[in-house]
């Protein structure tokens, strides 16, 4: 056989080797659960880990984030009509969706700390500003498509320390960025690609800091005593299968209670925002030249949108 399969001691099967590494994280938790004994009929009603107005207020806490999540609306909606109005003068009727209301929202930044709430965050709006072209229609013209992108060969690209990101070197919407941001349009890029790196770092050096692993031990005994074998938030939630075991399962519920007892999403984010001010202060050309450019491409969209003070 692939796999066996093993009693644990309440009388149930977890699984073993052969089975695929969620299943596994997934019987692991709820075979540790049961060994409670017997629950309620009625699935618990898991309390968020922190009320609403305060989980809001740690979201904005990391410095990093924050600048990541910043709304640029009025700028993204500035190069939305520079380029619908390169696009008619080139005799091409490009027509992308307005940028969302809820861009830069605090539902669409990252919970790097496991569940927050029982209750399913808000879905993100689509980011594409285009449908895809007709075929046989204008927009899939090679002449459409090199008025809005240029030419394949003259694409740029921005560098960060292991990502890169390319982008049209002419056409319509190089043209729309360039206004916006002038002689500093890579390195805009270029800023953004350094501080998402620097985020997802962060996340991982805090796993280093003595006083988050301190809340993970406190968070781990809560668990113990719950009888729910679990590492750290993160396994809780990678071992669910769908959205609607987040607002049924037990084991969601205990993790949310021990996040609450134990204060933990209040420590993590606080060290996480304590480990990305390190990064900025160690970097501050990044910080400089995001206020810089981010000012300048205010300063443009407003000129484009005629909504100068």
């Amino acid at each position: 056989m692939p796999g066996t399969l093993a009693r644990n001691g309440c009388g149930g099967r977890v699984a073993a080797r052969g089975l695929v590494r969620a299943l596994a994280a997934v019987a692991a938790l709820v075979a540790a659960a049961g060994c409670a004994g017997p629950g309620p009929a009625a699935a618990p009603v898991p309390r968020p880990a922190v009320e609403p107005a305060r989980l809001t207020a740690l979201h904005a806490l990391p410095p990093v984030t924050a600048l990541l999540f910043t709304s640029h609306r009025t700028g993204a909606e500035a190069q939305r009509k520079l380029a619908i109005a390169c696009m008619a003068e080139g005799g091409h009727r490009y027509a992308p969706a307005p940028p969302s209301e809820a861009a830069g929202g605090a539902d669409e930044r990252p919970q790097p700390f496991g569940i927050e709430s029982a209750a399913p965050r808000r879905a993100a709006a689509a980011t594409s500003s285009e449908t895809p072209p007709a075929p046989g229609g204008p927009e899939s013209t090679d002449a459409y498509a090199r008025a809005l992108f240029g030419r394949e060969e003259k694409r740029v690209t921005a560098k960060g320390v292991r990502i890169s990101v390319s982008r049209p070197g002419e056409g319509c919407l190089a043209e729309a960025e360039t206004r916006m941001f002038g002689d500093g349009r890579m390195r805009w890029l270029q800023v953004r690609i350094l501080l998402f790196e620097a985020q997802e770092e962060a996340r991982r050096d805090v796993e280093k800091d003595p006083v988050f692993r301190e809340a993970t031990v406190r968070w781990r005994e809560c668990m113990d005593r719950a009888r729910i074998k679990a590492q750290d938030p993160v396994q809780v939630q990678e071992s669910l299968r769908s959205p609607e075991e987040a607002r049924t399962s037990p084991v969601v519920a205990a993790d949310l209670g021990c996040k609450a007892e134990t204060g933990y999403l209040a420590t993590a984010y606080e060290r996480l925002a304590a480990v990305q001010r390190r990064w900025l202060d160690g970097h501050p050309d990044v910080g400089a030249d995001w206020k810089r450019l981010s000012a300048r491409q205010d300063q443009a969209a407003a000129a484009v949108l005629g909504t100068r003070g």
